[in-house]
């Protein structure tokens, strides 16, 4: 099994900044990827960015030269510095967490606000 744990969200004004962890534990061997999925208000849940084992990163369009995802040096924690937060970044924020051909294990989320 595999454990998520986020950190990192909560109140900011727009144009603010925000770091997101993500620290895994358990069973985290052979992992394909981790990475952010966020939900807004009223909206479906969707990828923000992701970061493979070889360190490739991939991002929304949307947040494209805002957000940066990394990882850190033990390889089982992803974080999302986001810069320029928009009022309309604000949404859950979901880590996640690919291993093998295993279903995608999930944090339990963490709520970012941006307000105006």
């Amino acid at each position: 099994q595999v454990q998520l744990v986020e950190s990192g969200g909560g109140l900011v004004q727009a144009g603010g900044s925000l770091r997101l962890s993500c620290a895994a534990s358990g069973t985290i061997f052979n992992i394909n990827a981790m990475g952010w999925y966020r939900q807004r208000p009223g909206k479906q849940r969707e990828l923000v960015a992701f970061i493979t084992y070889d360190d490739t990163s991939n991002y929304a369009d949307s947040v494209k030269g805002r957000f940066t995802i990394s990882r850190g040096n033990a390889k089982n924690t992803v974080y999302l510095q986001m810069n320029s937060l928009k009022l309309e970044d604000t949404a859950v924020y979901y880590c996640y967490l690919v291993r093998g051909a295993l279903p995608a294990y999930w944090g339990q989320g963490t709520q970012v606000t941006v307000s105006s």
